[in-house]
């Protein structure tokens, strides 16, 4: 198994994440966003993801791409430990919260989206970062709403196991602490994301500690 992801990206995360949980060793296969004008354009790299974003994993020639499908993926190959509620209820609030931050935060913050303010539009870097925090404190004040006074929410988003929506939310945190994006603002959120942290799969798989952290 082969994950080809870079240590800054928020998708790779999520999947490095859900690797460590399932307890699956995996080959590390740097994508670097930034050097050379990306890594993810390259012929090589395309083939395998027409749309030059990380992360693909490689399941021994099944290539995989788009962090989420790459989870469930991994759980309905891998089920032990599941990454999703058994009940459908509680599926369905998973991956509500999954998906409030992987759809509705993270497409308007990404590498492209933030690239093409400051180079095609001419955003000064004031102007993109205000954009940055804005839809981020913004998107993480809905995702407080699903959790805060919900009895369904435990040490994590989902009672007090880690699922997809955890999985989500931490990376997110991270990109918004790297913008200094306000987080007072959603305690419960940042309680959890702390939680999380203290368990040794989200601990190995933060940036910082991958190999081609800068």
């Amino acid at each position: 198994m082969r994950l080809y992801n870079y240590f800054r990206s928020s998708a790779s995360f999520r999947v490095r994440i859900a690797l460590a949980l399932k307890g699956l060793d995996y080959e590390y296969a740097s994508v670097h966003l930034l050097k050379g004008g990306g890594e993810q354009f390259a012929a090589e790299f395309t083939a395998m993801n027409p749309a030059a974003l990380v992360p693909v994993l490689d399941d021994d020639g099944v290539l995989l791409t788009q962090s989420l499908a790459i989870i469930e993926y991994l759980d309905e190959t891998r089920p032990q430990p599941p990454l999703l509620p058994n009940d459908a209820a509680g599926r369905a609030r998973t991956r509500a919260i999954a998906l409030a931050i992987a759809c509705e935060i993270h497409p308007l913050n990404n590498l492209r989206v933030l690239g093409y303010l400051s180079k095609t539009l001419s955003v000064s870097e004031e102007q993109r970062n205000a954009w940055y925090r804005h839809w981020v404190e913004t998107g993480l004040t809905t995702v407080e709403g699903m959790l805060v006074g919900n009895d369904r929410t435990g040490a994590c988003c989902h009672g007090d196991t880690p699922t997809l929506a955890d999985i989500c939310l931490v990376p997110q945190i991270f990109n918004a602490q790297r913008f200094n994006a306000r987080l007072d603002h959603v305690p419960t959120v940042m309680r959890i994301h702390q939680h999380c942290l203290t368990l040794p799969a989200f601990a190995k798989s933060v940036p910082a500690l991958q190999p081609d952290a800068e």
